[in-house]
């Protein structure tokens, strides 16, 4: 069976389509391959080199521009003619769109052709029931795989909603590995448009944009400064140049001044009405989305339904996605689609509407909506309470959404002994990326199915309340307990907000407590009091890492305001600088599951743990699922010894377990045979 799904991967490897994968509605199972590669950006199949003029491209040695190259088979980014390597699925950035229907069986052949990488691929917002072992997650839920081997991912999709893959290894999914995963409702009927943003740095890698946050970002000698949102937060010294909306945008210089390359264009027929569906696979900045003379009605995030709720804006972080509906009811011609960053000096990035019947030589000529005293702005998920006052602009928290299911309240312990809470912060305590100070260290084994050969758990560490430590970071949940899960952003180690992710499950986000702010600046001035982070007792200085409420009798399941009515569900939220987000999860789930900051370096320098779902009932991997470790392992050396040890045995005609046998039911049969003569001997 390996051999002839590794046959079928081979070829359709030869007809790699770089636009979408959409099953048949009718099929119980669909079938596609990814195919993992290194390639440049600006450059085509054929023509080789190409550069951008106008919204179109040209050969390099075309300089009379006449005759313009498809921009199909081009990896454009932001035009920039320095090529740049990327990791992408067969040869598309972002890698395309996979599209099934909710309960179909999928199958994903993930073949890795780069020459020096290994990959996982992770099915973001997926729970996995049943199947953890396909999450995606290197050394967690399965052992990476090597260059030229052949994985398939095979799970049933579900629940219905707006989903994404990506490498779950070091930093390639800001290369360029990721795409959408879209699972729909079989009686949707309504039009969809996919659209992905991202951040982007065209002057280096990924990797090299690591590593430059470790030992300092330097441009021309000077080095690159903290950025600030507007209201003081801070985001790393990340080199963006760009924003790319479904890879592709337009350079900007200081000037102002862009490349003239071609942008992504979505088009729409006029009067009808469509669902478009956000990710953003970007690895650090939140973005902003916005549509010149269109009204934004936002319906779900992360999958799941939410009353609608008309915006200007909305604003969207690492890992999260949101669905909103517009109506093309406006005159026939091309409308701006605008995506910028949060920064105070924002990065920005174009879309094109386009409706059906408008001119496609030219490029919009409309305004973004101007907020005004009388006309403000709606703006939804900001990471801060408000907008300086003289933007016009109010901020709509995700909490104080509700859910649009009527039947799906927060889940309620059926006693005190089910209900569990634990308080987790999200922090960089003297710059440690940890939860509770613990700086996640990866397993040399796939823990969730090796989880004997586990050498790093926290507990031979020394970690403590004021202390950061390094280990694997694990928490245990009890099969149906009902988890409270206090998030934080707090202590000597905040000044970021940070989108948090849980593999596994999706949410309820129950209460979001925000720090204090200048209502009329917008500038932080305070962190949230209703924690107490003890420690050191000033939260300014304690590392946070053993925190409570800070009035007692909100312990037991007594927080005041929480939601557990119609609460909205997620799989990855912002927990704002200085504050918190109670979320709740029923504990149903067995499995291993990574719970992390989703922007990129945060992860990967150690902000992340794993939550241990019902340990005992973990499934059973498929056969021949792969087993990795270091070398020399005691454990494996120990494990073959026995095998080898049972094989000798069964080859002299008697194993150990059939030894043991015997020896039980011969001494049954001699104390029955004691017991009748002592029994005969008293009769006689």
């Amino acid at each position: 069976m390996g051999f002839i799904i590794f046959i079928i991967a081979v070829l359709l490897t030869f007809a790699l389509p770089s636009s979408e994968y959409e099953c048949d509605k009718s099929a119980t199972l669909c079938e596609t391959t990814l195919v993992i590669q290194h390639r440049l950006t600006m450059m085509h199949p054929t023509e080789q080199q190409v550069y951008p003029a106008n919204g179109k491209l040209y050969k390099y040695d075309d300089l009379t521009q006449t005759t313009e190259i498809s921009a199909d088979k081009v990896m454009t980014a932001d035009g920039w003619e320095d090529n740049r390597l990327v990791v992408v699925a067969n040869e598309s950035l972002p890698g395309p769109p996979i599209i099934v229907y909710e309960g179909q069986r999928l199958k994903v052949h993930v073949i890795n052709k780069m020459t020096s990488d290994t990959v996982t691929v992770h099915w973001h917002g997926i729970p996995q029931r049943r199947s953890p072992w396909m999450d995606g997650v290197p050394f967690v839920t399965q052992c990476p795989i090597l260059s030229g081997q052949t994985f398939t991912y095979d799970f049933i999709a579900e629940p219905k909603g707006t989903y994404w893959y990506h490498s779950h290894v070091g930093d390639q999914r800001a290369k360029g590995m990721n795409g959408a995963f879209i699972i729909r409702e079989r009686t949707s009927t309504i039009r969809e448009q996919i659209m992905t943003v991202q951040d982007w740095n065209h002057n280096w890698g990924a990797d090299m944009d690591h590593q430059k946050l470790l030992l300092g970002t330097f441009v021309n000698r000077v080095p690159e400064p903290l950025r600030q949102s507007v209201d003081g937060g801070l985001f790393d010294p990340f080199y963006v140049t760009s924003v790319l909306i479904n890879g592709r945008s337009r350079y900007y210089n200081k000037s102002g001044q862009h490349n003239g390359a071609p942008l992504s264009v979505f088009p729409v027929e006029k009067g009808m009405d469509y669902r478009f569906r956000v990710i953003n696979v970007g690895a650090l900045y939140p973005i902003r989305i916005s549509i010149d003379n269109h009204a934004i009605t936002l319906v779900a995030s992360d999958g799941y339904d939410f009353q609608p709720v008309e915006v200007e804006s909305f604003i969207i972080n690492p890992g999260e996605r949101y669905d909103f509906i517009i109506n093309a009811n406006q005159v026939i011609g091309n409308y701006w689609i605008r995506a910028e960053t949060l920064e105070v000096s924002a990065h920005k990035s174009e879309a094109v509407l386009r409706y059906n019947g408008a001119d496609v030589s030219q490029y919009p000529l409309t305004t973004r909506k101007i907020c005004t005293p009388v006309e403000r702005c709606l703006v939804v998920n900001c990471p801060f309470t408000t907008f300086p006052a003289d933007y016009y602009t109010d901020c709509l928290r995700f909490d104080h959404l509700r859910s649009a299911v009527n039947n799906d309240p927060a889940p309620k312990p059926t006693s005190m002994d089910t209900f569990k809470e634990h308080y987790l912060n999200f922090a960089l305590p003297d710059e440690v990326a940890s939860v509770n100070g613990r700086e996640f260290m990866d397993p040399t084994v796939s823990a969730l199915t090796q989880p004997l050969e586990i050498t790093s758990i926290c507990d031979n560490v020394d970690c403590g309340e004021e202390k950061t430590c390094k280990c694997t970071h694990s928490l245990p949940t009890t099969h149906n307990d009902v988890v409270q899960l206090v998030l934080m952003n707090m202590g000597v180690g905040t000044g970021d907000a940070h989108p948090v992710h849980l593999h596994g499950y999706s949410f309820y986000v129950l209460k979001m407590g925000y720090a204090t702010y200048n209502m009329t600046t917008s500038k932080f001035i305070s962190q949230n009091n209703d924690i107490d982070c003890r420690g050191s007792g000033d939260m300014t200085t304690s590392l946070c890492n053993d925190a409570s409420w800070r009035n007692s009798s909100w312990l037991g399941n007594n927080v005041p305001g929480l939601n557990l009515i119609d609460p909205p569900r997620k799989d990855t939220l912002i927990i704002p600088s200085g504050g918190y987000a109670v979320i709740r999860i029923k504990a149903d789930n067995p499995g291993v599951w990574l719970f992390h900051c989703h922007i990129q370096v945060h992860g990967i320098f150690g902000m992340r743990m794993v939550i241990n779902s019902s340990y005992s009932m973990h499934p059973e991997p498929p056969k021949s699922f792969p087993v990795c470790h270091d070398y020399p392992s005691y454990f494996r050396e120990g494990y073959v010894d026995q095998h080898q040890s049972g094989v000798r045995d069964q080859k002299s005609g008697y194993g150990m377990k059939t030894f043991w046998i015997m020896f039980t039911v011969m001494g049954i049969i001699i104390l029955l045979l004691i017991a009748y003569i002592l029994y005969v001997r008293k009769k006689a």
